[in-house]
Formats: C-alpha cells, sequence, structure tokens
C-alpha cells in the first residue's frame, strides 16, 4: 500500500461524524498492533502502513491531523508496549491522554473479538471500528451466517463441529458433511481469520484430516459447501447510526488451482486482486455493494467492515463472512478500494465515543 492510498484510507477510517476535525486534530492517536492471535505477523504490518500515514501528517503539519501519534504493540503475553516500556492494558491506557482515539490495527483473537475493544469501553476510551456486539458476533462465522440467513443473505449450507462430537460421532457427522455437497467443501475454524487451518477438500476421503486441522487450533470446525464461482470483497464506511458507503468491489483471483489462502492474500506473488473488477459486470458489482451495505448493518458494524462474497455461477453471491477490522497492510483489499475513490469526498468512518 502506497502513502497516497494509506492517507486515503485513514480519512476514511479515522475522521468522526460526530466530532468536528479539529478535535481530531487535536488528539493523540494509539495504534494498536501485534497481539496473539495467529493474525499477529499481519497485525504489526497493518500497524507500520497506517503509523507511517500519520507520521506523514505530523511531520508536515497536514491541518487533518493528528497531533500526536504513536505505536503500542501487544506482545506475546498480552503486555502493552509503549515507548519501549512494558506495561499492563490498564496501566498504559491511564498514562496517555484521555482523549486518546485508539486506532485498532489488531487482527483476530481477542483484538477483533470485542475484548478489547470491551475494556476501552470500560476505560472511557474511544477507538476506531466496530463495538463489542459486533466485533464478537463478527468473528463467529457460524453466528454471523444465522444473522445473514435472517435478513435473507445467501450463505453456503454448512455445518458446525466441536471436539467433543466429531470425536463422539463422527460416522453421523461425516454423513451429514456428505449431504451437503457432492462438488467439494471448505473446512475452516469458526472464528479464524487469514485462512489458517482453512481447507478446500475435494475428496471426501481427505475430510477427516481437514477437519483435525481446524479443531487443532482450539476452535470448532465449520465445514461448509464449495461454492464454484469468483471470490470477490466489498469494503463498507460510514457510522452505524447515519450514512454508509460501500466502496468499489475488489475481484480475487488465485493462481490456478490454490484458493485465497495464506501465500496467496500475503505474498507479494499471490493472488491477482482487481479493483474495479475485470470479470465481474457492473450489475454484479452494484448487487455486491448493496449485500455488503446490508451485511454491515444487519450485524451492527460501526465505521468501517468488509464482506467477502463468492460470485457463482448464476451471478447472486453467497456470502462468506465479514470482517471488522480488515488489513491495511500493502496486500490488502480495504486499503486497494479506498485509492479508488482518492480524488472525492467519502462519509467518515466514526471513531466511538466513551460510553
Amino acid at each position: 500500500m502506497d502513502r497516497s492510498a494509506a492517507i486515503c484510507t485513514l480519512d476514511r477510517v479515522i475522521r468522526s461524524a460526530n466530532r468536528a476535525r479539529d478535535e481530531v486534530a487535536r488528539a493523540t492517536i494509539a495504534v494498536l498492533c501485534g497481539g496473539r492471535s495467529s493474525e499477529r505477523e499481519i497485525s504489526l504490518k497493518s500497524g507500520e502502513a497506517v503509523l507511517a500515514a500519520l507520521r506523514d501528517r505530523e511531520s508536515s503539519g497536514d491541518a487533518r491531523g493528528p497531533a500526536r501519534c504513536l505505536r503500542i504493540e501487544i506482545d506475546g503475553s498480552g503486555a502493552w508496549i509503549v515507548d519501549g516500556e512494558r506495561r499492563s492494558a490498564p496501566e498504559a491506557i491511564a498514562r496517555l491522554p484521555e482523549d486518546t482515539i485508539y486506532f485498532l490495527g489488531l487482527h483476530g483473537g481477542e483484538g477483533e473479538n470485542g475484548a478489547v475493544q470491551g475494556m476501552l469501553e470500560t476505560c472511557l476510551r474511544r477507538y476506531t471500528g466496530s463495538g463489542v456486539a459486533a466485533s464478537a458476533l463478527c468473528m463467529d462465522k457460524h453466528a454471523t451466517r444465522l444473522v445473514l440467513d435472517e435478513v435473507d443473505l445467501a450463505v453456503a449450507p454448512a455445518k458446525l463441529l466441536d471436539r467433543a462430537g466429531w470425536e463422539g460421532e463422527r460416522a453421523q457427522h461425516l454423513r451429514d458433511i456428505l449431504a451437503l455437497s457432492d462438488d467439494g467443501w471448505v473446512v475452516k475454524p469458526n472464528t479464524g481469520g487469514s485462512s489458517v487451518a482453512t481447507s478446500v477438500v475435494l475428496r471426501q476421503q481427505d475430510l477427516p484430516a481437514a477437519i483435525e486441522r481446524a479443531l487443532a487450533t482450539g476452535d470448532r470446525a465449520l465445514v461448509e459447501r464449495r461454492i464454484l464461482g469468483t471470490e470477490a470483497t466489498c469494503a463498507v464506511l460510514g457510522n452505524a447510526a447515519g450514512a454508509v458507503e460501500a466502496l468499489v468491489p475488489v475481484e480475487i483471483l488465485p493462481h490456478a488451482g490454490r484458493f485465497f489462502d495464506w501465500e496467496e492474500k500475503y505474498s507479494a506473488s499471490g493472488a491477482e486482486e482487481n479493483c474495479p473488477p475485470r470479470t465481474l459486470s457492473p450489475d454484479v458489482c452494484k448487487r455486491l455493494r448493496e449485500l455488503a451495505v446490508r451485511a454491515h448493518r444487519a450485524a451492527g458494524c460501526d465505521g468501517y467492515s468488509r464482506t467477502d462474497f463468492i460470485v457463482g455461477e448464476g451471478g447472486e453471491p453467497v456470502v462468506l463472512e465479514i470482517n471488522t477490522l480488515p488489513g491495511l497492510t500493502p496486500r490488502s483489499l480495504v486499503p486497494k478500494a479506498a485509492a479508488e475513490v482518492n480524488a472525492s469526498p467519502r462519509p467518515a468512518a466514526r471513531v466511538r465515543p466513551p460510553m
């Protein structure tokens, strides 16, 4: 992600629709990154990109702010490292100004499931992105599917497995899974991200090993029908109580024989990512934007989100999941979409006020 794309994204994430811009310009912005999830490496890269864009403004005297920015890394033990010192989260928060805005560059685990958000709300601090309820919901893929189904958004047929059930009734569970599809399955941890421990399975004899890989993460396993089609994603920006806007969708074309796994997502030689899409029609792109907004609102997301889809052969998108803290790395998709609208003003993302 180049600096212009990073700044474009920050324009839409940091600014508050409920507060004057000069208040944000006076504030300290603390970029939280790292954490204890399997997506720690990606979070650190997101934090670097965000911090670089913020410091460009800080050093240039850009009127859009901030007054001060700093990096906070959450290490593997959960300690917060501020200015080279390891502190507990409450102690670190207490030492920062009360008007600090916490930019959450965290991905997965407690950084995205509502735990960090809840702690900041308890401490009466402001932060970017969705609140506790939406964060917890969207980290749980099965629960998200139930909400999406209630508002008539298409999801792939699926089965949720826990360790005890899998070990106790494996034969019945396999029968249920085989009934989902005759053209393959996708097996993934229910609350994981970045395709960690995710498998695309084409032969039924490979299902047990794929399920074991997902369960080995300590999570439940979600087995979905494999949907043939083109993967796409669409970011939505705006306040939960106000106007929201879907950005231009991004079309994702992994290498032949691959799916959008860790390597295809983050390697410099990974999947082709087209924004605007090259193979999806304008009507399909319009539909993706409409559905992304519906998903954002149904889940109660705030500030920004990114909804992932598969566009099947019939042209109707199927929702895969909703990301409340999507990546901001040089290979991430939200900055790519934000850069497409860099020239025109857009609704700002809400910074959550103290509760």
